[in-house]
């Protein structure tokens, strides 16, 4: 596939050097004729969510590739990042608190390869939505498989379980046209254990139609290098407006497999608590921009997903 602006190259969330194949104009990602997110089903019986749940084992999760190394050829590795105080563009988290609980890697099946990103859990009248990136739920027109989200993921180690998705959604746009500016996804959890997701890890509050520009703080588990997926990763700082496509960008190192970690709005390191107001999407393969990522506006078309999805 290729990006429809001639010149302006896209690289899939993180990955140091490659080009995208996501990227639609304003003008073609409100073409489709329905409004509503797209929704898939998936593991929707016992039999399913046991069998997805075992096939996602501590070996399995360690060898999953970034979602955006199974589409492109992977760069050179960025330096080691330093841990820095506000504003940071790479770091391991080490402040504890709710987002580690909330915060968790995504493992599904893309093309019959094992892949990752990252997603959140948050507040919903379900108890059990995860938000996302579009593309970790479906790229290129397909829909990923064997899905399951893994709440304070460490390095193979699922301390609150692995929760399978019994339903699967993308913004209307995403659905019908992958535009990047949608690139919004999210999940629906089937209990574990007779108890729902935020029953057992919390979840993060969601706000939509916020100022662009503002402090934020974005949370996901990088995996490709100089990241290896096993520790959550930050980045924190002022947010800008991306031209042309009006999503938000923040200066970050974080690599592929973050794709759908949370950005948080009034962010309090001290609880670890913040109100998601985007998600990792993509950089640009621009050598005055390749240090940022950048993600969706959260409007009127996220906040639709987000209502379907908690009412799932």
């Amino acid at each position: 596939m290729q990006a429809p602006f001639r010149g302006l190259a896209l690289t899939a969330l993180g990955s140091a050097t490659l080009l995208s194949s996501v990227l639609v104009p304003a003008s073609s990602a409100s073409a489709s004729t329905d409004p509503r997110p797209v929704v898939r089903a998936l593991a929707t019986t016992a039999d399913a969510q046991s069998r997805v749940g075992s096939l996602w084992t501590a070996a399995r999760m360690r060898s999953a590739v970034p979602m955006e190394r199974l589409l492109y050829f992977g760069g050179p590795a960025r330096g080691t990042v330093a841990p820095q105080a506000y504003p940071d563009k790479g770091s391991a988290w080490t402040g504890g608190g709710q987002v580690v609980k909330s915060t968790g890697r995504v493992f599904f099946t893309y093309q019959g390869r094992a892949a990752s990103c990252s997603g959140s859990a948050v507040v919903s009248r379900n108890e059990s939505t995860v938000i996302t990136a579009g593309h970790c739920v479906k790229l290129d027109g397909a829909w990923h498989s064997d899905w399951v989200f893994v709440p304070a993921y460490e390095n193979g180690n699922a301390p609150f379980g692995k929760w399978t998705a019994r339903k699967t959604l993308a913004t209307a746009q995403w659905g019908a046209t992958e535009a990047i500016q949608y690139d919004i996804g999210a999940a629906v959890l089937n209990p574990l254990d007779g108890r729902s997701l935020t029953d057992v890890v919390g979840g993060r509050e969601v706000a939509f139609n916020q100022p662009k520009r503002q402090p934020m703080y974005s949370f996901g588990y990088p995996a490709a290098a100089p990241y290896d997926g096993s520790r959550l990763t930050y980045c924190s700082g002022s947010t800008t407006v991306a031209f042309l496509l009006g999503t938000i960008g923040m200066a970050c190192t974080m690599t592929g497999g973050s794709s759908g970690g949370p950005w948080f709005l009034k962010f309090d390191e001290a609880t670890g608590s913040g109100v998601l107001n985007s998600v990792n999407s993509y950089k640009l393969n621009l050598p005055f921009l390749s240090g940022n990522m950048y993600g969706p506006y959260f409007g009127d078309d996220a906040k639709s997903l987000y209502d379907q999805a908690q009412d799932a």
